[in-house]
């Protein structure tokens, strides 16, 4: 890949789109969501040999999960392009206006960044969200994903640039450009692209991202690994706490917003443990310290079900069937531990006391605290932002789920009549 020349191209690409209508960048992803829709087939076979190279390697079910489009997921991305066709168009965003003295008249507005790249790794499905939420918003996008999802991107980067030229002169078919030689160090040079890519956005495994975060000369948001925390509190309804850890472990342990730590108050840690035993039915193992291991080493959890925590199983990302188990004295305590442990993604509390809910969301540093309610809503579909860019777990420019507004930024435009200084 010639990164100048494409970093050209999509720089020309950037500054079409700039000046495009919202009407004309809607026409034109309507066009994109057509043409998707159109290579169904060819796409779905794409996945299909990407899959299958995924599992004769070994790749874990959990993991191959985040890479597979079954019928649902394919919805998932026609859904995704209509709901940001609906949303405002964030260029051109008044965001504040004022007269100085003098008369001259100030305003401030939302004006796209311009070039991004996004490096991703499997999921598919990040190609069209990713390619949705930059042209709504005048960006063009360079797409890094990973060899594991080639086949597939390939096959949408292909259908999406089909579906730019059927919109004529509303698509602006040089915005978008997908990496495909599979050369590792092209992420270090689209890091190093300083002038060329106006921002870059990490979103895979805590390797990933720390190397972007590490080794970027370009601005970065930085998205993260997932290590999200249920903590039961003493007034909690036991068997909604089950059924959010189930939703939030089992249904798709694999994503950054899955369970990875459930934290419990030891006042209840003997009513609560079993009754999760009893909700996981032998599908978790848990990693349990030395008190929660003392209680569930009684039910009728099965013997490889439940293992002794070691140090490094508190803090970490399983993306697996795996959950470390951590009993508390009380909210502060959990608060304190969840707060030396987290990666600031997604964090809940399960509780009937108003007080220790404000207490947990006031004081539990993470890009989305929840109470009573699990941590899989930590989307932008779920949020209503019709796809995401990634989760920012950083908390400058955007912190949580990222739409369509978090690729802008803001410039002043000043008028006068003729005003000196």
């Amino acid at each position: 890949m010639d990164l100048n020349s494409v970093c050209d191209e999509l720089r020309r690409g950037s500054e079409e789109l700039a000046s495009h209508t919202e009407a004309q960048k809607n026409h034109a992803l309507e066009c994109v969501a057509a043409a998707i829709l159109k290579n169904k087939d060819v796409i779905m076979k794409a996945n299909a040999l990407d899959v299958a190279d995924a599992r004769a390697k070994g790749t874990k079910e959990s993991l191959v999960d985040r890479l597979s489009l079954d019928e649902k997921k394919f919805k998932g991305l026609i859904d995704g392009i209509n709901i940001v066709i609906q949303q405002t168009d964030p260029v051109g965003k008044e965001t504040g206006g004022w007269k100085i003295p003098n008369g001259v008249q100030i305003r401030q507005v939302r004006v796209p960044l311009g070039v991004v790249a996004i490096i991703y790794e499997s999921r598919p499905n990040v190609t069209v969200d990713a390619f949705a939420l930059a042209y709504k918003s005048g960006n063009s996008i360079l797409l890094r994903g990973s060899s594991s999802a080639l086949n597939s991107n390939k096959a949408i980067v292909d259908a999406i640039k089909e579906g730019l030229e059927s919109a004529g002169k509303d698509g602006v078919v040089s915005s978008i450009y997908l990496c495909t030689s599979g050369d590792r160090n092209e992420v270090d040079e689209i890091l190093t692209a300083v002038g060329k890519i106006d921002v870059a956005l990490p979103r895979g495994s805590a390797n990933l991202i720390n190397h972007v975060v590490q080794n970027a000369k370009v601005p970065v948001i930085q998205t993260g690994d997932g290590v999200c925390h249920l903590y039961v509190d003493e007034s909690a309804d036991l068997e909604m706490a089950c059924n959010i850890a189930e939703n939030g472990k089992i249904q798709r342990p694999g994503v950054c917003n899955a369970l990875e730590t459930i934290v419990v108050n030891k006042k209840i840690a003997s009513d609560f443990l079993p009754k999760l035993v009893a909700k996981f039915a032998d599908r978790v193992e848990l990693r349990a310290d030395e008190d929660s291991y003392s209680i569930l080493s009684k039910t009728s959890i099965a013997k490889d079900k439940l293992k002794k925590a070691e140090p490094e199983d508190f803090g970490f990302e399983f993306l697996d069937y795996i959950c470390a188990v951590k009993t508390v004295e009380n909210v502060d305590e959990a608060i304190a531990y969840i707060n030396s442990h987290n990666t600031k993604h997604s964090e809940c509390i399960v509780t009937d006391s108003r007080t220790n809910a404000q207490n947990f969301q006031l004081k539990v540093d993470a890009a989305c605290v929840y109470v009573n309610a699990s941590t899989r809503f930590t989307d932008g579909g779920m949020f209503g932002f019709g796809a995401e860019l990634g989760i920012s777990t950083q908390k400058l420019h955007a912190r949580g789920p990222m739409g369509a507004e978090a690729l802008t930024t803001t410039k002043f435009l000043i008028d006068g009549n003729g005003q000196v200084r």
